[in-house]
């Protein structure tokens, strides 16, 4: 068996390299190796932290409907995938070697392209839309890369800026090096674009009944690996939905994922 060590959940276990149990699981589709670095599909155990992603691109592709998109910061790929299905066109880039050749293998309809994320390899003003998200806390260059993405979008054209909350998210990160606050992150896209909304996500009604029970679902997962878990948080994690969360505009400060909408 294949493995690999995860970094930033607060424990380093022994994991499959390709996960066959877990939502969304193929035995067809190749997957990455799971470093810390970034959100896979189809392992059970990863499916909070997946599915806490997915809920934003389900936001974001209603925004995106029959336009040319680009998504700066792909990673697996899985995202460029979604919206790709209600865009009329969407370009996929990571910085990543090893993550743009798995976007070529996994989605083969993807159109997706390795290059520099404060330096896009596309003219000004060539797109509708560009999305980036959970993508600038990983950055040492974040006004550099926001200004790129508002330079390659068409004026009128949105701009969607994903981070987690500095203020909730565990500590420790290695792979961030800058976390911002949603003041933060508002504040950088408002230097480049008219910031239209902000949004904070949230767990939903089952996962915040299920919290005042048994305490932090996300405390609960980085006090150990997997197997270490007790019944009912691996029971709870294998089964979030994106229903699980909330898009919301109050509260800011205390929500897990904050979400700059914007427009050139």
């Amino acid at each position: 068996m294949n493995n690999a060590v995860v970094m930033d959940r607060g424990y380093a276990p022994r994991l499959p390299r390709v996960g066959t149990n877990g939502p969304d699981s193929t035995n067809e589709r190749p997957q990455m190796v799971i470093t810390g670095e970034r959100t896979v599909p189809g392992i059970w155990h990863e499916n909070y932290w997946f599915r806490r992603h997915e809920v934003v691109y389900e936001l974001v592709a209603g925004l995106v409907g029959g336009l040319e998109v680009l998504e700066a910061g792909c990673g697996e790929g899985y995202g460029a995938d979604l919206l790709r299905r209600h865009a009329a066109r969407v370009h996929a880039l990571d910085y990543d070697e090893y993550a743009v050749d798995h976007v070529r293998r996994a989605y083969p309809d993807v159109s997706v392209v390795r290059g520099n994320l404060v330096a896009l390899p596309w003219a000004d003003a060539s797109h509708d839309a560009v999305v980036s998200l959970q993508t600038v806390e990983h950055l040492w260059d974040q006004d550099a890369f926001v200004e790129e993405c508002f330079r390659v979008a068409r004026p009128g054209g949105r701009v969607v800026v994903s981070t987690p909350n500095t203020l909730t998210f565990p500590p420790g990160n290695i792979y961030h090096p800058r976390e911002l606050t949603p003041d933060e992150l508002v504040d950088l896209v408002r230097r480049h674009g008219d910031v239209e909304i902000v949004l904070g996500l949230r767990h939903g009604p089952r996962l915040a009944a299920w919290e005042e029970v048994h305490g932090s679902l996300v405390d609960a997962q980085i006090a150990g690996p997997p197997g270490s878990w007790s019944s009912e948080v691996a029971a709870t994690v294998e089964a979030v939905t994106t229903d699980d969360f909330e898009l919301v505009p109050e509260d800011l400060a205390t929500s897990l994922d904050v979400v700059a909408v914007a427009r050139r």
